[in-house]
């Protein structure tokens, strides 16, 4: 069994695979990470939960851009699974993509992780993947596997946050789907202007990519990350993926094995 993270910002996303497949999966805030016993203590928690044994892990495999985090999760998995391989999808590792930035030790962990995800689900396709986080990704991966990057805004609720830390009477809301554009309440203004504005902008950032990506070709749109099923009866998306970056993660390590 292999154990996947992608250590985000807000949470970080676990995944148990077995035989090439998602047995169980778990988040963890990001912000209450303490040391590396607590958080080992909590994965063994995890695995006994699903009836698994920490003895049977053969190997973790993390994607990270919290880097303040690196440290006690490695030494949480040193202590708590001393047997099994380490490895980081990180700058200079090879994935089978072709980095077409100007600097790619610049990119994102967990977006070239859904790249690799992405071109596994769909090989030989044109790809945009639109991953809705703490942050909003949209990126293009071109037939031929050219990583082409794309556009990063902020995602729905650092939008709130940003109305709430920076306004004297706006408050945080729930962010869900609203029931009309022109909310009656505060609360329902905000709810609208994060959701439709949202929709808005990636609606525009995924027709532009296209067009000055993909020019008369077919293309795939992956939604994937937490608010992604926001959008599901928005015609957004042609297939949302959610355990797409942990996809990622896995076949970067199975890739590593055969280098």
């Amino acid at each position: 069994m292999i154990l996947c993270f992608d250590v985000g910002n807000t949470h970080i996303l676990g995944g148990i695979f077995d035989n090439h497949r998602v047995i169980a999966r778990f988040r963890y805030a990001t912000h209450l990470l303490g040391t590396a016993d607590q958080f080992g203590i909590f994965l063994i928690n995890v695995l006994h939960a699903n009836k698994l044994q920490p003895d049977n892990i053969e190997a973790i495999a993390v994607c990270s851009v919290v880097p303040s985090c690196d440290y006690t999760l490695r030494h949480s998995f040193s202590m708590y699974f001393k047997a099994a391989n380490y490895f980081v999808l990180q700058p200079g590792v090879k994935t089978g993509l072709n980095i077409k930035c100007n600097n790619p030790n610049e990119v994102g962990a967990d977006r070239i992780a859904n790249a690799i995800g992405a071109v596994d689900a769909f090989p030989h396709k044109n790809i945009i993947i639109v991953d809705m986080g703490t942050a909003t990704t949209v990126c293009a991966v071109t037939e031929k596997r050219d990583y082409l990057s794309g556009a990063i805004l902020p995602g729905m609720r650092l939008g709130m946050e940003a109305l709430k830390s920076n306004t004297a009477k706006l408050k945080e809301v729930d962010i869900e789907m609203p029931t009309s554009y022109i909310g009656r309440t505060t609360r329902e203004s905000i709810q609208s202007g994060l959701y439709y504005g949202q929709l808005g902008a990636l609606k525009e950032l995924i027709h532009g990519s296209k067009q000055e990506a993909f020019p008369n070709q077919p293309v795939i749109t992956i939604g994937t990350g937490g608010f992604s099923q926001l959008y599901k009866d928005k015609s957004l998306f042609d297939v949302i993926l959610p355990d797409l970056v942990l996809q990622g993660i896995y076949k970067a390590y199975q890739f590593s094995l055969v280098q």
